[in-house]
């Protein structure tokens, strides 16, 4: 099984917590990539048979064009998109605008319970890949809010 590690500090733990996570949970799954929306590998937990870079970038196109087929349809957003192969499965998960999570699988990965364990995770992911907003450094007693005239005092 390969691992990659994320090029996120101290968030990849939670991001390898929770792929942890949903290869126990869900019989079948083999494989679990987080990527951004336009492809590129955030990080992985896979099989030697999977590369994860070429699966990340894969999944990112089906979702466009699942995102983009839904929006020609009139059908609404994107929630996932399922394709099947006679040996298996791959599931892939919009996170927002922001990235995607990538389930490969066995011909018997447990999709039902595939569906409900996803859900949580694409939140928990959602808000590990979620930028921080930065704290504004604090203010001299007396000093003026941001965006107001600085008045001479006397």
């Amino acid at each position: 099984m390969n691992r990659y590690r994320s090029t996120m500090p101290i968030k990849g733990d939670d991001l390898a917590t929770e792929m942890r996570l949903l290869r126990d949970r869900v019989i079948g799954v083999t494989d679990v990539v987080v990527a951004s929306a336009d492809g590129l590998l955030i990080t992985a937990e896979t099989d030697d048979a999977a590369d994860p870079e070429v699966l990340a970038a894969l999944t990112a196109a089906a979702v466009g064009i699942a995102r983009r087929s839904g929006s020609a349809t009139g059908k609404g957003p994107l929630r996932h998109t399922t394709v099947r192969f006679s040996d298996g499965y791959l599931f892939a998960q919009a996170i927002g605008e922001l990235g995607l999570i990538a389930v490969l699988g066995d011909a018997g990965m447990d999709m039902k319970r595939l569906h409900v364990e996803t859900q949580g995770a694409a939140e928990r992911i959602g808000s590990v890949l979620a930028p921080t907003k930065p704290t504004p450094p604090p203010r001299a007693a007396g000093a003026a809010e941001p965006g107001e005239p600085v008045r001479p005092t006397g």
